[in-house]
């Protein structure tokens, strides 16, 4: 399993405790809104990591464990196939 981290941009207020307890996978924007890294996070991090969501005063940054899965074989993914319209 690995994990991923988020930002719920509502919630946020750009106090910026994030990039200081999580400096390799968030910067701050120009406002000091954070960003955060695409992708997994490298095992090392999981720790600090959960430290930073933590510590968020605004409880904006979240921590989300996925799941690496392979995709079907015949199957596409991210397409409409097989959606049934609304």
């Amino acid at each position: 399993m690995s994990e991923r981290l988020r930002v719920d941009r509502i919630a946020c207020t750009g106090h910026g405790v994030c990039a200081e307890l999580l400096p390799e996978a968030v910067a701050l924007d120009e406002w000091g809104y954070p960003l955060v890294a695409a992708g997994d996070l490298p095992r090392d991090l999981h720790r600090p990591a959960r430290r930073a969501v933590a510590a968020c005063p605004a409880r904006a940054l979240l921590l989300e464990r996925t799941e690496a899965r392979q995709p079907l074989p015949g199957r596409f993914t991210g397409s409409a196939q097989g959606r049934v319209p609304q």
